[in-house]
Formats: structure tokens, sequence, C-alpha cells
């Protein structure tokens, strides 16, 4: 067993683990994060992304040891008082999902494309989502929730979950 401490959606917790546990298995076993999905368990369906440090890892892939001490993000910790992120919002508002098992991973994947990009193509967009795969939705709709939430970035200003 390995003690680790990792700090996910600002809640730190020490544990001990066995080193062959995955990232997302600790984070839906020992934080409740059920938004954290294993789609297809070797990296290929973004399902399971995460932030880490601020940037997106895929937590099938990932041990949980290699995260000691680092800063996690999941779906479940991006609502602000209540409210959710405008991506969140704008896959509801756009119908960008339909089973919704890929959601988490496209939102977590996307956050940084969606914060800082400014009137993408749908080319662009979809290059940004590339990494993250829906086997109910022809990809229409999460292109315009991506919009949405870029306009509605736009329109409120950065950071502004209003």
């Amino acid at each position: 067993m390995t003690e680790i401490t990792l700090t996910v959606n600002g809640v730190e917790k020490t544990l001990d683990i066995e080193p062959r546990r995955l990232l997302a298995d600790v984070l839906r076993q020992e934080f409740g994060c059920f938004g954290v999905h294993i789609g297809c368990a070797h990296g290929g369906c973004g399902c399971c992304t995460v932030r880490v440090e601020g940037a997106p890892r895929l937590a099938c892939l990932s041990f949980a040891v290699q995260c000691d001490g680092q800063s996690l993000a999941t779906v479940e910790g991006l609502a602000e008082d209540g409210r959710l992120h405008p991506l969140q919002q704008a896959f509801i508002d756009e119908h960008g999902l339909q089973c919704g098992f890929c959601t988490p991973g496209y939102i977590m994947a996307l956050i940084d494309f969606v914060e800082t990009a400014d009137d993408p193509s749908d080319t662009e967009i979809r290059r940004a989502m590339a990494g993250n795969l829906c086997r109910c939705t022809g990809y229409q709709t999460i292109v315009s929730a991506v919009r949405a939430a870029i306009a509605r970035r736009t329109a409120t200003g950065p950071g502004d979950h209003g």
C-alpha cells in the first residue's frame, strides 16, 4: 500500500491505496465522482477525461499514485454557487447529449477551448473534440453546444458563469 494525497474538486484526502489502482477507479470509489466514466479502458474514447493541475488527463490510463499531491477537477466540481458551468448548460440547451455517458469527458476535455477560443469554425471545434467519442449523436449538437458556450462567454466576459 502507498499513501497518497489528492485534492479533488477542492476536497483533500489522504488515502492508502495499491500502486496499481487506476485514477478513474479512485475518483469513483474514494471520492464519489461518478461522472468519471470508463468507456473503453484504453484511452480511445475520452469518457474518463479529468483535469490534473488544470490539464486534461485520461483517468483510465493514469495510476492514482502518479497524481500524489496534485489538484484534480472532475465534472462534479465545475458548478459555481449552484450554477452549471456555461459548457454544461450549453450541452443541456443545445441537446449535446443523448445517453450522457460521454458528456462529462467532453466537457472536461473542452473547457480550455471554450474559455479561450473566439469564433472558431466547425472544423476547429471538431478538432478540439477529436479525442472523445460519442456513440449516440451525430456530433453536430455537441459542436452547437461548444459554439453556444463560447458565445455565452464572449457575451458575458471571461470567467463569468452568469
